[in-house]
């Protein structure tokens, strides 16, 4: 998941999705409500043990976010180094994972009606029309890293919706990635800080809609991710061309990567 929120296009989610833990991942932070910090403020340490440990699953989440945190901290450089060097490839790639993604999603449907059509259009065209926006001019304070950590988490965990190009329209990616790259400890608090509130608050919308309309809202993000196809499909253009010889390799990295996703959902659907 760390690896993919790296990349502008790609969706953290949509690697939760395919491992199996998505539904899982968003009801176990829906759960964070902080009333563990009541019986701290009265001096009971037994209940605020307790209540810290009813609330948050450490066992699901520490490894979870150290992995994120690993992804983070190491492979910055080298998904960006690819991208750089190798962008129509590691897009092909992208592309590969993203459409096996919205195929998972779809055999999870129980049936195909005009409702879930009509939510899968939606989500395809708003994704659309997001992902064509122009970013926009933005400066760095710490207000502004605060709410863009908050506005980002949300896209992170949602499949399809990337919260790095997000970023990116807010102006903060390439300047977020070089406090990683130089760990800038105050910049990275102070986003993580904004991220942590975004998504404790997302998260309890995202698990009501999960738990009470399953399948309207998985057809809305298949279409957030059909939607999300357009940033590779025109980074792979843009470097690779129309020619067959440009495109042929892209095609094979992109089986690839659908072929490894399909894979991997037979192996680790195991939270569902």
């Amino acid at each position: 998941m760390g690896s993919a929120d790296i990349v502008p296009g790609v969706s953290g989610g949509t690697i939760a999705l395919i491992t199996g833990i998505y539904a899982y991942l968003v009801e176990a932070i829906s759960k964070i409500r902080f009333g563990f910090v009541k019986p701290l403020l009265k001096g009971d340490i037994n209940g605020f043990i307790n209540g810290l440990f009813d609330e948050i699953d450490f066992k699901f989440f520490i490894p979870l976010v150290l992995g994120i945190g690993v992804a983070f901290l190491t492979l910055a450089k080298v998904v960006t180094y690819c991208m750089d060097t190798h962008t129509a490839l590691t897009y092909a790639f992208f592309l590969g994972l993203i459409i096996a993604s919205a195929v998972i999603l779809f055999k999870k449907l129980d049936e195909i009606n005009l409702k879930n059509i009509l939510f899968a259009l939606l989500g395809a065209v708003l994704t659309f029309i997001f992902v064509s926006l122009n970013p926009i001019a933005a400066n760095h304070s710490l207000i502004v890293i605060f709410i863009s950590g908050m506005i980002a988490i949300c896209a992170m965990i949602l499949p399809g919706i990337s919260g790095s190009f997000l970023l990116l329209l807010l102006g903060q990616y390439k300047y977020m990635l070089n406090a990683l790259h130089q760990f800038q400890i105050v910049d990275i608090i102070v986003f993580v800080v904004g991220a942590a509130i975004g998504i404790l608050g997302f998260s309890k919308i995202l698990n009501y809609l999960l738990k009470n309309h399953e399948e309207v809202t998985m057809a809305f993000l298949i279409g957030v991710m059909l939607g999300s196809l357009k940033v590779p499909g025109v980074e792979i253009i843009n470097s690779a061309g129309f020619s067959f010889a440009g495109l042929f390799p892209c095609l094979i990295v992109a089986i690839i990567g659908f072929a490894i996703i399909i894979i991997l959902e037979t192996r680790f659907d195991y939270m569902e």
